[in-house]
């Protein structure tokens, strides 16, 4: 038997902020290795740059809250950001409203895409892993068919693509947060709310953790589900849209991989597969995680390669201590 009582506080402190010591970590590991880390340039593009999986990994953990996964979302960020891009043009007109229909046509169109998942997996009971590797399939292909695989330009002095780049390149004046930035926070505020304080956000959780309790209460089960994967399209295809405006063409490559990083977010942000158990607050930890070790590397000149290796290391580590940390409390 210990004979240090501040042990099992000391535990439960790790057990409760080991991801927040990892990312604090992170930050002095890369303060001291580049000098160029904690410039406001730095800062400000590497959050510029985590903005469309910020988007994506908070629709990734609606799913994963419900004991689902959604590997469609690379392919209708895709979607999102190529049909913008085509649709700028092709409006009689132009300026902000033209740009705010075809945003919310992208929106709208990526949120359909996530309802099909949806009916599929809550409707007809299909594996949400097979819905969503079917769907990644058609989504990407339909990308490739719209553009003939190559990327989609549009005309730079456009009125509506000269507000779209704007958003994507530039910041709020006086402190230069970039404006993609300021929206993921707006959504961030938005889904930390609807889960917290909401009984749909209560329920989406109870769906994972317990799915036939909330059945046998009369609940609707499949409400929850269809939902998630809906919200999951919508701000997947706000995703891809993001990343038009900062790059200035829409591509069928979007997203390539962006499934991936989004369930590794959710992953090191403690979220369980198996549904039930997440937050949004820590689900951002993890994006920044992942944002850093790229943003580092890429400081140092390391390769791309390299650099998904060492991603797939701090994953599993990332998943042994909780694993560990799990343990360490129920000893407690």
């Amino acid at each position: 038997m210990s004979t240090n009582p501040k042990a099992p506080g000391l535990v439960s402190l790790l057990v409760t902020y080991n991801i927040y010591i990892m990312l604090a970590a992170l930050v002095v590991i890369s303060t001291l290795l580049s000098e160029h880390f904690l410039t406001l340039q730095n800062l400000f593009n590497l959050l510029r740059q985590l903005a469309p999986l910020a988007l994506v990994s908070i629709g990734m953990l609606l799913v994963i809250l419900t004991g689902g996964i959604d590997l469609s979302v690379g392919s209708i960020a895709a979607i999102g950001g190529m049909g913008v891009a085509m649709a700028m043009p092709a409006l009689p007109f132009d300026g902000a409203t033209a740009l705010l229909i075809c945003v919310f046509g992208g929106v709208l169109f990526g949120a359909l895409l996530g309802a099909i998942n949806g009916a599929l997996v809550a409707g007809f009971g299909m594996a949400s892993f097979v819905a969503t590797l079917a769907m990644m399939t058609m989504a990407r292909g339909l990308a490739y068919m719209l553009s003939n695989g190559q990327p989609v330009r549009f005309p730079r002095d456009l009125p509506t693509a000269q507000i779209l780049t704007g958003f994507g390149s530039k910041g709020l004046p006086g402190i230069g947060l970039p404006w993609p930035v300021l929206a993921v926070l707006v959504v961030i505020a938005l889904f930390v709310f609807l889960l917290r304080r909401t009984n749909w956000g209560r329920l989406t959780v109870a769906t994972g953790s317990n799915e036939n309790a909330v059945r046998l209460a009369g609940l609707p089960v499949w409400r929850y589900k269809f939902l998630a994967f809906t919200l999951s399209g919508a701000l997947s295809a706000l995703a891809g849209i993001f990343v038009t405006a900062r790059t200035a063409v829409g591509t069928p490559v979007t997203g390539i991989g962006l499934e991936l990083d989004a369930i590794a977010a959710c992953v090191i942000g403690g979220a369980l597969l198996s549904g039930g158990r997440g937050t949004v607050t820590n689900t951002m930890i993890g994006v920044l995680i992942l944002g850093l070790i790229g943003n580092i590397m890429n400081l140092m000149s390391v390769p791309a390669y390299p650099q998904q290796i060492i991603k797939g290391v701090i994953i599993i580590l990332a998943v042994l201590m909780q694993g560990i940390g799990a343990r360490a409390k129920r000893r407690v």
